[in-house]
């Protein structure tokens, strides 16, 4: 049964759960605190990590190439087991713990302990990302077509609520630290890693308590390694007679190299190349989770108005202003204005990507291993994009460099885009098929 209000809330409310990682431990604090802290016996940024000698700022985005291609290698894996036994909330539970009790691990995250944090940062990284692919793949099982906009908007509104809320909790404990006994700002921040992990796994059981176990599909020959592989070619080959999810695929894949690169080291970039306070960068972060919000349900609304292949150009016509602008961007006031741009299109644009590919692929019940291809097709950009980023900055020096290497992705991206057609909000599978 589908669109039930009861199981569609309780979805939403993973989004509400798991989005605190991002917020405060991807873009927020923990970035903040890693620059303030991830730093040699002289105070410079270039420390030792495993025997090798690397910048704190290159080492975070590799940190997050590293997880993310983690991820895709596994994911696949973990998704052909969850459709065979039919436990694909088992994965997503598994998934969620590792992540939130690695979150509160970085409470630990001190000068002395940065290869530990940076491992538990790993972790995290993989917890969250692996549990959204089984998050994301219920979309088609529990709402009809014409409402995936809606829900998916709604989920990522969600997400932007909830962190936003725990975000002024620990905001206050940083920034008011007399009210609690005059601790440190570390030790303040420490403290919010905790919270994440606590946040993460206490409203995960809401969502664990209502979504469906997953249906059982015939349990295949051969292993589950290789069958999970299987499930990436099966779902490849079907999508060969999917003409319009295939060529949206690889026009997702290019502009959400740019979309998720953006969101992992927009705060590295203002804390190391524009030097701002470490609160003028929590402050910004904040308020495009704020700005999202309304920019979720407004690109929904356009699609509706549209069709989502318009929409979602229109989108990444403002991400290409957004890098072309940040090339060049120097002052404080500059950068909270290029944020609230940055808040207006992320969640549409993510929003989007997820009910169009929800309205693309077939109507099937191993709707896990389609999503797990769809998290893979993600996971590879944002492996790609970070260490593109990364890399560049290591060989040039510097990150405005990177910026213009993800210009040239969007634009790409946009052009890609150009070649599907605009469907509102019915009928993309009809048309694939008429395509194929």
């Amino acid at each position: 049964m589908k669109n039930v209000p009861r199981i569609l809330t309780a979805w939403t409310l993973y989004d509400w759960a798991n989005s605190v990682h991002s917020l405060v431990i991807v873009s927020s604090i923990f970035p903040v605190y890693f620059s303030a802290t991830a730093l040699n016996e002289t105070g410079g940024p270039v420390i030792n990590f495993l025997g090798l000698s690397i910048k704190n700022s290159v080492l975070f985005s590799y940190t997050i190439s590293a997880a993310f291609l983690f991820t895709a290698l596994l994911s696949p894996v973990c998704s052909a087991i969850a459709d065979y036994s039919g436990r694909k909330k088992t994965f997503m539970k598994v998934f969620c713990y590792t992540g939130a009790i690695s979150c509160s691990l970085l409470y630990f995250f001190t000068k002395e302990t940065t290869t530990f944090a940076v491992i538990c940062f790993w972790l995290s990284l993989i917890g969250w990302s692996g549990s959204i692919v089984f998050y994301n793949s219920y979309l088609p099982d529990i709402a009809t077509e014409d409402q995936f906009d809606r829900v998916s908007a709604r989920g990522f509104s969600m997400g932007y609520i909830g962190s936003v809320i725990l975000m002024v909790i620990n905001l206050v404990v940083i920034l008011k630290r007399d009210w609690f006994g005059n601790i440190s700002e570390g030790l303040a921040s420490r403290i919010a890693f905790l919270t994440v992990g606590l946040w993460w796994i206490g409203f995960a059981q809401i969502p664990f308590s209502r979504l469906p176990d997953g249906t059982k599909k015939v349990k295949q020959a051969g292993n589950y390694l290789l069958n999970g592989f299987k499930e990436l070619r099966h779902v490849w080959t079907e999508l060969q007679e999917q003409p319009l999810a295939k060529r949206f695929l690889v026009a997702f894949f290019i502009y959400s190299m740019g979309v998720q690169t953006v969101m992992y080291v927009a705060t590295i970039f203002g804390s190391d190349e524009l030097k701002l306070p470490g609160q003028s960068l929590i402050v910004t972060i904040l308020l495009i989770q704020l700005v999202a919000i309304p920019g979720a349900y407004g690109f929904s609304w356009l699609s509706g108005r549209l069709g989502n292949t318009y929409a979602l150009m229109i989108a990444v016509t403002i991400w290409i202003v957004v890098c072309a602008c940040a090339y060049f961007v120097q002052t404080e006031s500059q950068f909270f204005g290029l944020a609230a741009v940055v808040g207006l299109v992320m969640g549409g644009i993510q929003s989007l990507s997820r009910s169009t590919y929800s309205k693309l692929i077939p109507a099937s019940t191993d709707t896990a291993s389609y999503f797990s291809f769809y998290d893979v097709t993600e996971k590879a950009s944002i492996v790609l994009g970070t260490l593109l980023y990364g890399l560049i900055e290591q060989l040039t020096g510097n990150m405005r460099n990177s910026i213009l290497a993800l210009l040239v992705l969007f634009i790409i991206g946009f052009m890609l885009l150009w070649r599907i057609p605009s469907q509102k909000i019915y009928g993309l599978r009809v048309e694939n098929a008429e395509l194929s």
